[in-house]
């Protein structure tokens, strides 16, 4: 079994900065993509970042110049730093791991962590 668990999550004040981390553990040999989503009250859970196990990265246009992923691939962690922090990025954020299995890829989600930007 595989595990994801999240962590940097907190109360900021707009303009400010968190640092999100998310470890895995459990059953992998590899993790190919890791990413980021969230999920605002009322709202569907979007993409925010994504990064391969290569390094290249994707944003969501809305985070692009503020957000930073990353990841360090020996100890399976994904990192989001956040920076400039708007109202409208409070949401639920979750980690998300694409593990190949043979053929096929297994997805595993983390359990979230609340991000709230207010004065």
């Amino acid at each position: 079994q595989v595990q994801l668990v999240e962590s940097g999550g907190g109360l900021v004040q707009p303009g400010g900065s968190l640092r999100l981390s998310c470890a895995a553990s459990g059953s992998i040999f590899s993790i190919s993509a890791m990413s980021w989503y969230r999920q605002a009250p009322g709202k569907q859970r979007e993409l925010v970042a994504a990064i391969t196990s290569g390094g290249s990265t994707n944003y969501a246009d809305s985070v692009k110049g503020r957000f930073t992923i990353s990841r360090t691939n020996a100890e399976n962690t994904v990192y989001l730093q956040m920076n400039s922090l708007k109202p409208e990025d409070t949401a639920v954020y979750y980690c998300n791991a694409d593990i190949p299995r043979g053929v096929i890829t297994q997805n595993y989600w983390g359990q979230g962590t609340q991000v709230t930007v207010s004065s």
